[in-house]
């Protein structure tokens, strides 16, 4: 299959936020001072995945057209390599994160999903987009997800990973399955 042969080669996994690690709603709940904050709520299984393709070599990153301190503390949970939030001009970020990490772009995948993602999906060498992403982002990628953003979409992408490195069975072993 063309996706399993792609996957083989990625290196570098990047990633929008709201919509893909989240179902894309946004909660806005007072803090102790009575200002808003914005909170959002992520999958937990996508989580442990990102961790596994961090123990295999494959890096992982995320850029967001949103500044928040939830986000930066999922990414650094998950040990993200490039944390940009703040940018709806993505191309720019994706040019500096290939630079720094001396990858090419084909050895990059990209999982999006509204039109801001599209300029990156054209660029890298694997795209995804999760089963709630809008039709002309699901038309642009190589894979539609079976999981909606925030509910599995980044572990089903991070599994295919994993399975086409050859990385699951042994990954399977370490947890007894």
């Amino acid at each position: 299959m063309e996706i399993e042969k792609l996957a083989a080669g990625i290196r570098l996994l990047l990633m929008d936020v709201d919509g893909v690690m989240t179902d894309g709603k946004l909660y806005n709940v007072p803090g102790p001072d009575g200002r808003m904050a914005e909170t959002k709520g992520f999958d937990a299984q996508d989580g442990i995945s990102l961790q596994w393709l961090n123990w295999y070599g494959i890096k992982t990153g995320l850029i967001s057209g949103r500044q928040s301190p939830a986000t930066e503390e999922r990414a650094r949970q998950c040990k993200f390599s490039y944390i940009y939030q703040g940018h709806i001009e993505k191309v720019p970020i994706l040019e500096e994160i290939l630079a720094d990490a001396k990858v090419a772009a084909e050895n990059v995948a990209y999982i999006g999903d509204d039109l801001t993602d599209i300029v990156i999906m054209r660029r890298v060498g694997l795209t995804f987009a999760p089963q709630n992403a809008r039709p002309e982002v699901k038309k642009a990628a190589h894979h539609v997800t079976a999981g909606a953003g925030g509910h599995g979409a980044v572990r089903e992408v991070a599994e295919i990973l994993l399975k086409a490195k050859g990385h699951w069975t042994e990954l399977l072993k370490k947890y007894e399955v």
